[in-house]
């Protein structure tokens, strides 16, 4: 019964590595979605007409930090996060 139990658990862990290296693109970025990703997850409490949280960011020169409200002095701010490469 154990060795049925234990093929089991690991049939059902390559289906999961499975559909996540289909869902993240390959499994090296299943494997950083996985370590860096997933922990982070949460679900947050924004919801449509709520003021967004104020951030800390570091500048393009990779030195300065800033508040995104020290930039936008009450304008609206569009932030874009993707990969251009």
């Amino acid at each position: 019964m154990l060795k049925w139990s234990l093929i089991a658990i690991a049939v059902l862990v390559v289906a999961i590595f499975v559909g996540l290296s289909l869902m993240a693109g390959g499994p090296k970025d299943a494997f950083y979605m996985v370590r860096y990703a997933l922990p982070h997850m949460h679900v947050g409490k924004l919801k449509v007409g709520d003021e967004a949280p104020d951030a800390r960011l570091v500048a393009l020169d990779g030195t300065t930090r800033f508040h995104i409200r020290e930039r936008t002095n009450g304008k609206p701010l569009v932030l874009v996060f993707g990969s251009f490469t």
